[in-house]
């Protein structure tokens, strides 16, 4: 009898014990959450009819679209048609129930971690960054943000010059700035 008692309470020890909680950090899974949310809020604007299936076909579509980090989570989860594996209908079926994106994120952290490991890079403000004091690879990245490339830019000035042409067209306000420095 003193046996039987002692194992129950080891056994409630180890349940009320310290609980790992996997409930999500601040910042964590910051491009599922910040996708799925655009997603969730695009669906609501344009009544979609909210089931799996029609969520699925929106979800696939957004990701043709997608660009970066958030093309890369999409391949993760089976968005793009180059995708290994599809896990879309853990999304899916979660987001017709209106459920929350941070809990749906929560649950694919658990299927692949990978998805929780993405991050935004961050983003310069051009207005006061001294584009010659950037590395050649961060004048590269403005460019391909911009969706532009520099055919036969051999030195940092050629990708400087090319930022300075396009920066009116891509981000006016720095490039307003630029000048009046």
């Amino acid at each position: 009898m003193l046996c039987l008692t002692s194992l129950s309470v080891a056994l409630a020890a180890l349940a009320l014990g310290p609980i790992i909680s996997d409930a999500l950090k601040d910042g964590d899974c910051e491009v599922c959450v910040s996708f799925l949310g655009r997603l969730y809020q695009s669906l609501h604007d344009n009544n979609v009819k909210f089931t799996s299936a029609d969520i699925e076909k929106a979800l696939v579509k957004t990701c043709k679209d997608a660009k970066g980090k958030e093309n890369r989570f999409c391949y993760y989860i089976g968005g793009t048609h180059d995708a290994a594996t599809k896990i879309l209908n853990e999304i899916s079926k979660p987001l017709s129930y209106h459920a929350p994106v941070d809990k749906i994120c929560e649950k694919l952290k658990k299927k692949d971690s990978q998805i929780c490991e993405l991050k935004y890079d961050k983003q310069l403000d051009l207005s006061t960054v001294d584009l010659k004091k950037l590395k050649v690879k961060e004048l590269k990245k403005i460019l391909e943000v911009w969706g532009e490339s520099c055919k036969g830019c051999a030195e940092k000035s050629d990708f400087i010059r090319k930022i300075n042409e396009l920066m009116p067209k891509y981000a006016p306000d720095a490039a307003k700035v630029q000048r009046e420095l």
